[in-house]
């Protein structure tokens, strides 16, 4: 499944998710907890501004992002 979020991405793509998409609503991105880096990509821990949890993994290799309520 590739799920959609969008991105700042200065000097390098998934720098900085600031949307996504959830259940048919683009939610904003409130605040970044944590990101992580792991073999396969980058992945995230945001604050949606509904105030929901979510991470955020983005698979470089496949180009695809996932998205999961922790």
């Amino acid at each position: 499944m590739n799920d959609q979020v969008y991105c700042r991405s200065d000097s390098k793509y998934a720098e900085r998710p600031v949307a996504m998409m959830w259940e048919g609503e683009k939610l904003e991105i409130k605040d970044i907890l944590a990101s992580w880096r792991t073999p396969d990509g980058i992945s995230f821990r945001v604050l949606a501004v509904n105030e929901q949890l979510f991470n955020l993994h983005y698979s470089e290799s496949i180009d695809n992002w996932q998205i999961e309520q922790p």
